[in-house]
């Protein structure tokens, strides 16, 4: 399983903190930048990720903004793309389990980053359920 990170200014910090934790669980990641605390625009971020994601070139992702909003938004216009703005434990859950997707964003502004390591641990552990919520991912894909 591939991982990419993206963030910007305002998520640097909780971007860097997830990179260490998912290294630190031997999984293969590419961070995308920002690679530091300097003003920069959250689309950007969200179409760099949304498309490298889109291009099967990597599995899943984690962006991060300050409120996660902006950032998912842009990595959702990239057809294959399902990125869920996940600042609790039960919507990180549901976001996979329910809605198979494929990125994680978060609001560094909303979450702190204990909470957020635990979003990602939900994330990382919990399969999609297919069945009937698979038919519903067809309906979103078209």
């Amino acid at each position: 399983m591939r991982w990419v990170l993206a963030a910007d200014h305002a998520g640097f910090e909780l971007k860097e903190a997830i990179e260490r934790q998912l290294r630190a669980k031997g999984l293969d990641v590419t961070d995308l930048g920002t690679h530091d605390a300097s003003r920069t625009d959250y689309p950007d971020w969200g179409h760099a990720l949304g498309e490298v994601v889109a291009s099967g070139e990597y599995d899943r992702g984690v962006l991060v903004c300050g409120s996660g909003v902006g950032i998912s938004i842009a990595a959702n216009r990239h057809r294959g793309v399902r990125a869920a703005l996940c600042n609790d434990l039960y919507t990180a859950r549901m976001a996979r389990a329910h809605n198979d997707a494929n990125v994680l964003a978060m609001g560094s502004r909303v979450v702190g980053p204990g909470v957020a390591e635990a979003i990602v641990e939900a994330f990382i552990a919990t399969e999609f359920e297919g069945g009937r919520h698979a038919e519903r991912i067809v309906k979103i894909e078209r």
